[in-house]
């Protein structure tokens, strides 16, 4: 089952991500400080659930496309985990499919990521810089920078991807660590 998170499930989250990436603090402490901060577009943030345990976990987060004509709001997902024991089960697939289409029910036209072109390109994700999108780093290895365009989006919606500052302040941005990049599918990478 996929259903909004709740504040109760906020432990459970950060063990899904600790276990996910093996990265220590550095995921869950992203989820904590994008849930607390105060944004014009609301985050999305959807566990799944085996019962009543909570196996998996996807955020959608506010962040801005720099296009000509103006900015525009748009999504980044990220971070996706899934608890290593409940992998390639098609959790993650789920979650990321209720968070497009919860995207797309906001009105929110593009939705952007870092991580596998393998995984992501089979769940509606395309590599950004060939669709004429340009990163906010330099860091990312070719392929990694990928968006979903939802039905909201217009051609003229073209630009620069810029992070929210959370992104940034906790260095969680471009590929730092090789060993990440080549991460299990199932979690979007967050450096």
């Amino acid at each position: 089952m996929v259903r909004q998170e709740r504040a109760e499930d906020h432990e459970a989250v950060r063990e899904v991500h600790t276990q996910a990436f093996g990265d220590g603090e550095r995921v869950p402490t992203l989820v904590d400080v994008l849930r607390a901060v105060q944004t014009s577009l609301a985050s999305l943030s959807l566990v799944a659930t085996v019962g009543e345990r909570v196996v998996g976990h996807v955020m959608l987060s506010a962040c801005r496309l720099d296009a000509l004509p103006r900015l525009v709001d748009v999504f980044s997902l990220s971070p996706l985990g899934v608890l290593p024991e409940f992998q390639r089960r098609g959790i993650g697939t789920r979650l990321v499919a209720h968070a497009l289409a919860g995207a797309g029910s906001l009105g929110v036209p593009l939705v952007f990521l870092e991580g596998s072109p393998h995984y992501y390109g089979k769940r509606g994700f395309a590599d950004a810089t060939k669709l004429g999108f340009r990163p906010p780093t330099l860091r990312y290895s070719p392929g990694v920078f990928q968006v979903a365009r939802l039905s909201s989006y217009e051609e003229w919606m073209t630009g620069t991807f810029v992070y929210s500052d959370v992104f940034w302040a906790l260095d969680c941005v471009g590929g730092r660590d090789e060993r990440l990049a080549a991460a299990q599918p199932g979690a979007t990478i967050p450096k």
